[in-house]
Parts: C-alpha cells; structure tokens; sequence
C-alpha cells in the first residue's frame, strides 16, 4: 500500500480551500482517506496553513511520501 499525504479539493468554484490529508495512492483525490492533518487556504493574503507537525512527522517516519505541493508547505512551515 503505497501512502501519500496529499491535498483534497475542497470549496466551491473558483474559491479553493484545501485539506492535507494521508490517503492510499490508489483512491481518487477527493476520495477517501485514512487521516486529516492540516488545511490550506491559497485564497487569503497571505495564505493559511495549519498543519498538526507531530502527526504529519510520524506519517513520514511511516513511510508515506508527500506530494510536491505537500513537500513546498512543509518546508516553509519547517515540518521537513
């Protein structure tokens, strides 16, 4: 089982609001997911992250792989 920690889509058109989430490779990006760990809201100046550090920390140390944009976030939050 191949896990990420990705972003799911949330919000309406044109107004995105996004949630940080661990969810198997294989589901859907909206799809289901096994845990929420933090938020992203590109739309506010400046954006709006919250991310649970220690919950996202022990995922890694799992052996899940954070996408591009998760890996961006965390870097900039110093989770990496």
């Amino acid at each position: 089982m191949a896990v990420k920690i990705r972003l799911k889509r949330m919000g309406s058109k044109k107004a995105p609001f996004y949630r940080l989430v661990v969810a198997d490779s294989r589901y859907p990006r909206d799809g289901r997911f096994i845990e929420e760990i933090g938020y992203y809201d590109p739309t506010k100046e400046p954006s709006v992250v919250s991310v649970d550090a220690e919950k996202a920390k022990a995922w890694i140390a799992k052996g899940a792989q954070p996408t591009e944009t998760v890996k961006s976030i965390f870097k900039k939050n110093d989770i990496l």
